[in-house]
């Protein structure tokens, strides 16, 4: 399991297991942000709580931010998957650094191409410097 919070701790959120990898996007929104990112489902294997506010980003995305210190906690989907669940994403930047450090970045070409991109064998320790 890791948890994290944003910087006041009004918002907290809990993934349960190990990510596979942490997500670094290109996108114009994830770029801006600085955020890493582990997925699963609403409720499933990542919890939120916490009152948040949402930026809508296009049809896809809601990102989540704690209204209080301003960090971006977490991303959800508008719709639901075929098999009535929700695609949920949790800022791996808001986890203790040992907590992660050993998580293989997956690089995901959110910018131009929508493709993922094959590992370079960084992980997220290579991120905090």
């Amino acid at each position: 399991m890791i948890e994290g919070s944003c910087l006041c701790g009004s918002v907290r959120w809990r993934f349960d297991g190990q990510p596979d990898g942490a997500t670094a996007c290109n996108c114009t929104a994830c770029r801006r942000y600085g955020t890493l990112w582990a997925y699963d489902h609403v409720d499933e294997g990542i919890h939120v709580t916490g009152a948040t506010q949402a930026y809508v980003r296009g049809k896809a995305l809601e990102f989540h931010f704690c209204p209080a210190c301003g960090c971006v906690t977490h991303w959800r989907g508008l719709r639901l998957e075929a098999d009535g669940r929700r695609r949920i994403a949790v800022n791996l930047r808001l986890a203790e650094p040992e907590a992660v450090a050993a998580i293989p970045i997956d690089h995901f070409d959110g910018l131009d191409t929508f493709d993922d991109l094959p590992r370079d064998g960084r992980c997220v320790a290579d991120y905090w410097f």
